[in-house]
C-alpha cells in the first residue's frame, strides 16, 4: 500500500509541476488556482504539495535543470561536428518552449543554485562551440557566449512564430534551425 501511495504521490507532484511549466509559460501572473486545475487536482491537493508559490518555484528551477540536463543528453553533444551537435540541441531545447519561456520570464527560477551551477554558458555548450571551431564549422570570431544568446534567442523567437501564426512546430522549428545554421556558419 505504502509504494502505490508514494507512486500516486508521485505522480500528482509531477502533474502539478507540468501544469505549472505549461501555464506559467504562457502566463507568469497565473494564479496557482489556475494551475491546479490545469493539473486536474483542488487547490488544497497543491497548497499540500506546495505551500507556498515560492516552494512551487524553486521545484520548477530544479525540474528546469533536470529537463535541460536530459535534452543535452539525448542531443549527444559529443558525436559529430560542433554545428551538428548544436542543431540537435536546439531540436531538444525547442520540445522544451513552455519550461523555457517560463525561465526566460521569471528570472529568480535562474538564481537558484542549481543554475548558478551552470555559469554563465553552459561548459557542454562552450565544449561544442570549440570543437566547431576547431572542424570549421562553426565561425570561430563567434565566442560560446554568444552562440548560446543566438541559440536561446531563435528558439524564443520559433516559439513565439509558432504561437502567432499557428504554423506546424515541424516548419516552426526548420526555420529555427534554418535560421541558427547560417547565424554560426564560418564566413568567407
Amino acid at each position: 500500500m505504502d509504494t502505490q501511495e508514494s507512486g500516486t504521490r508521485t505522480r500528482t507532484r509531477q502533474a502539478i509541476i507540468d501544469a505549472a511549466i505549461e501555464v506559467l509559460g504562457q502566463n507568469a501572473t497565473a494564479t496557482l488556482g489556475e494551475i491546479a486545475a490545469a493539473a486536474d487536482v483542488g487547490r488544497t491537493t497543491l497548497h499540500r504539495y506546495f505551500a507556498e508559490r515560492s516552494d512551487l518555484l524553486k521545484a520548477l528551477s530544479a525540474e528546469g535543470v533536470t529537463r535541460l540536463n536530459r535534452a543535452a543528453d539525448n542531443a549527444r553533444l559529443d558525436e559529430g561536428t560542433g554545428a551538428d551537435a548544436l542543431r540537435r540541441l536546439c531540436h531538444e531545447y525547442f520540445e522544451l518552449g513552455s519550461l523555457l519561456s517560463l525561465i526566460f520570464s521569471e528570472p529568480q527560477l535562474i538564481d537558484d543554485a542549481d543554475w548558478s551551477e551552470r555559469g554563465g554558458c553552459d561548459p557542454q555548450l562552450s565544449a561544442l562551440v570549440e570543437r566547431g571551431h576547431r572542424d570549421g564549422t562553426i565561425d570561430p570570431e563567434l565566442p560560446a557566449t554568444w552562440v548560446q544568446s543566438v541559440l536561446w534567442s531563435q528558439l524564443y523567437a520559433g516559439w513565439s512564430y509558432l504561437a502567432d501564426t499557428h504554423i506546424s512546430r515541424y516548419e516552426a522549428l526548420r526555420l529555427v534551425v534554418r535560421t541558427l545554421s547560417g547565424a554560426i556558419a564560418p564566413k568567407s
